[in-house]
């Protein structure tokens, strides 16, 4: 901690994440004994996080994240976008597909922002806010591929057809981006994907994940 900064608000704001790292919430003591200061002062912190429905407390007691980060959430989306789209602007010049970053959304993937090259003849219509489930289409199965790895890196995921006919894609995933869940890849017409797409693919999400740490 500095002169400039504040202990009661970097206090809840490790809160926040000790709360977004758990599944079944946190009890006070829990709180306590981690971020090493007594109950009363938790007591304080979880009340004015609940105040502005940023934490919830259960019957048992136990604080989890509450339904007001989902407001703050809406607006990350815009600052995603902003910062992938050199990196997807390249991608897509360079290989002459339509490039794209998805996020995760509950159980679905969800198109966030997408760039169209400007000197091919055709391409796909791909949208932003477009969805899919994530087990269809490169995309989602990038991400799903980076879950199953863990911290290592699962490379790139090709797919034929699973979302529309006559068309491939390519994806990687985003890694090491706290609080992030995405991948960035191209869809193509094409009986199947370059070989030099997959690795281009990679490095394109390598530079998004840059670009949001």
């Amino acid at each position: 901690m500095t002169a400039e900064t504040s202990q009661t608000l970097d206090r809840g704001l490790r809160v926040l994440k000790l709360l977004a790292d758990t599944d079944h919430g946190l009890t006070v003591t829990e709180l306590s004994n981690k971020l090493g200061v007594n109950r009363t002062v938790v007591y304080r912190l979880l009340a004015t996080l609940e105040q502005h429905a940023l934490v919830r407390r259960d019957l048992g007691g136990r604080a989890r994240v509450g339904l007001g980060v989902l407001r703050l959430g809406r607006q990350v989306h815009p600052l995603v976008r902003e910062a992938a789209l050199p990196a997807l602007r390249s991608l897509a010049e360079d290989i002459g597909a339509t490039a794209h970053l998805t996020l995760v959304d509950g159980a679905e993937a969800l198109a966030v922002a997408v760039v169209e090259p400007t000197w091919t003849d055709y391409h796909v219509a791909y949208r932003a806010g477009f969805r899919h489930p994530l087990d269809r289409g490169a995309a989602g199965r990038a991400i799903l591929a980076a879950r199953q790895q863990g911290f290592g890196d699962p490379g790139y995921t090709l797919t034929h057809g699973e979302l529309e006919a006559g068309a491939s894609g390519a994806a990687a995933p985003l890694l090491g981006v706290t609080g992030v869940e995405g991948s960035v890849g191209v869809v193509m017409l094409a009986d199947a994907v370059p070989e030099r797409v997959g690795p281009r693919v990679v490095d394109a999400a390598r530079e998004v994940a840059e670009a949001l740490r």
